[in-house]
């Protein structure tokens, strides 16, 4: 199993829209990096759900439901989605700041690449941020 992290505005599309949907798309992904994470998700993989721009927290973790497939809003049939279900919320959620403040987390993509939507997680690091967050991971 593998293990990602799923940037979204709140205002866009936030945790609360992910529990009440249950399963949704996770499309509109225009990086190729971040497409290309997506390319590698396999169903059952799990993700951090974090809430980015005035936020900036871990809020819960959803499941791998559907791999990587056509993004029907991508006119140039460049970009792909997955499909993601909602697990769980966090306890409490994981500030980016804590994340930082957080010196076994300092090679984590959120920290390196902070603008990059979609990626991966290694397993030290799930564990860790789910400890910080009050929840199984």
């Amino acid at each position: 199993m593998a293990y990602w992290l799923f940037k979204s505005e709140p205002g866009a599309w936030s945790w609360d829209d992910q529990v009440r949907d249950g399963t949704a798309e996770w499309d509109g992904v225009r990086n190729y990096q971040a497409c290309n994470n997506m390319k590698a998700m396999k169903k059952g993989d799990l993700g951090f759900f974090y809430h980015s721009v005035n936020e900036k927290q871990v809020v819960g973790i959803v499941e791998i439901a559907k791999e990587y497939y056509p993004d029907p809003t991508d006119k140039s049939e460049r970009f792909g989605m997955v499909d993601v279900k909602a697990i769980r919320p966090f306890k409490r959620p994981v500030t980016l700041a804590e994340i930082k403040g957080e010196p076994r987390l300092e090679e984590v993509a959120l920290v390196r690449q902070s603008r990059l939507s979609v990626m991966p997680i290694e397993d030290e690091h799930w564990k860790l941020i789910c400890a910080m967050g009050e929840t199984k991971a």
